[in-house]
């Protein structure tokens, strides 16, 4: 899957070669706030951990896995937008369920780049006919994160334990029901 250039910006799947993009991200404590409380990743959780773990999900003709998002203007790498199934990890996962997530620097914070980013990507894997959601979690503090759920257009559906083999945390979960 291909996803065409926002007005701003500019999208590409990442793979494991984008290993120092994903490490950079991680090193400002206040965008790992409401990730893991503000704990810095370690390059060595980001290859022995991230880097499989988003590659067992990554299908580029369905448009999962994790979208690097670059500024067009200068080509600066400002984060990513994640896309797989809502329980992906579990036993019963949603295939028709597609969870976006994101993470992004604090310098690209206040701008519209994290909303433009997930619309763009929202609208191109929501094209397919086997896909009837869109869902985002977050940390019920997470008051950025829920302002782009709402912008996306997702309502709220409940506050839950959401299940992760890197932990359980107590989260909000927004949902869009995509038109038939």
């Amino acid at each position: 899957m291909h996803i065409n250039n926002s007005e701003r910006l500019q999208f590409e799947l990442m793979t494991e070669k984008d290993v120092h993009l994903f490490f950079e991200l991680d090193q400002n404590p206040e965008v790992m706030r409401f990730i893991n409380n503000g704990k810095m990743t370690s390059m060595e959780d980001v290859i022995n951990i991230y880097i499989p773990r988003m590659k067992s999900y990554v299908n580029e003709q369905k448009g999962w896995g994790q979208w690097k998002v670059t500024i067009t203007n200068t080509q600066e790498f400002i984060g990513w937008v994640l896309v797989r199934p809502v329980d992906f990890f579990s036993d019963d996962p949603e295939f028709d369920n597609l969870e976006l997530g994101w993470r992004f620097k604090q310098s690209a914070w206040g701008k519209g780049y994290a909303t433009e980013a997930a619309k763009s990507i929202m609208d191109a894997v929501s094209n397919n006919n086997d896909i009837n959601k869109i869902s985002a979690i977050a940390l019920e503090g997470n008051l950025g994160s829920i302002n782009i759920m709402t912008k996306l257009g997702m309502k709220y559906i409940k506050t839950y334990i959401h299940k992760d083999p890197l932990g359980d945390v107590e989260a909000v979960y927004f949902e869009k029901v995509l038109p038939e």
